[in-house]
Formats: C-alpha cells, structure tokens, sequence
C-alpha cells in the first residue's frame, strides 16, 4: 500500500444539491477548486456529504464523477460505509471499479453492534478489496464507538485496514 496515499490534508465534500437532486456540474466545481487550492486528497460520500440521504445510484455517480474529474491527480477515498454489511459491499465493490483509490468506512450507524459485530462487519468489507481501508469512528452520529481493541484486531488481520478517521470529541 502506497502510505503517500493517506499524508497531507484531504477535503470532506459536500454534495451540492439543487432542487432535491445532486447538482453534478456544482460538484466538479467544487472538485476542481480543492485541485486548484492543492489539497491533498478529496472524501466523496462521507458524512459531509450526507451519504446516508443519496440513492444508491446517486452515491455511486457522485464518487464515479469525483473520480473522473480528479484524474488521477489526487487519492479519492469514497465514502462506503453503510449500517447494512451487504449494502456497504455493494458500494466498496462499485466504488473499487469506478477507480476509487481508497474507502472511508463508518460503523454501522442505528444498529449498535457489539465490538464483535464490528470486527464482522470490518473484516468483510477488507476482504472484498486491497485498496485502503479508512475507518471512521463517530459514536455521535452511529451510537456505537469502535473500541481501541477492535481496532488493533482489524490493523493486525487486515493489511488494508490502514487508518482510522476518529470524531469522537
């Protein structure tokens, strides 16, 4: 893994809407003023980008359009994550053909699994692709913290498992 990948400051993307749908001509406005201003890497589909509220057809284009006007200039890590195992390997797997270089993956929000739900969920979603693997942590919006525990555990059985975005406060 290219640890280059995950170095220096990457911008939470809004996703700009206008009239109820995604407005996609905004949206590369706004990646190309990131590229202008140098960042590091752009996050599509986080929590910023109120992934929980797009279609799945919507949270696909969005991260497919990010990719295509980025160009391989910067690391897009597209936001996956979802409450439902089975959903967020749909969107990781589609997310990996669309050329995201990485994935942002929050816990389960609404659900509450236990840590060991966690490691479950995690290690399923590590094992359906070599690219970096981000967790996100943020008990505030999930009601579940990912333990200090679970972490290592994750870090130790999967290589990929790179990171760990923490906004617990």
């Amino acid at each position: 893994m290219d640890k280059k990948l995950l170095q220096g400051a990457h911008t939470a993307l809004i996703t700009p809407m206008k009239d109820g749908s995604v407005s996609y001509s905004d949206l590369e406005c706004l990646v190309n003023a990131q590229l202008s201003s140098g960042i590091a890497g752009v996050v599509p589909c986080g929590t910023t980008g109120e992934s929980p509220t797009l279609s799945e057809q919507e949270h696909l284009q969005v991260i497919k359009s990010t990719v295509e006007v980025v160009d391989k200039k910067i690391p897009v890590i597209a936001g996956t994550g979802a409450n439902s195992t089975r959903e967020a390997l749909e969107l990781t797997k589609k997310a990996d053909s669309a050329g995201a270089d990485a994935f942002l993956l929050v816990a389960p929000y609404y659900n509450k699994p236990s840590q060991e739900g966690l490691l479950a969920h995690f290690s399923a979603l590590a094992e359906c692709t070599e690219k970096p693997i981000v967790l996100y942590s943020i008990p505030s919006r999930c009601g579940i913290e990912i333990s200090t525990s679970t972490v290592v555990k994750l870090y130790e059985k999967h290589p990929n498992i790179c990171a760990l975005k923490e906004a617990g406060g």
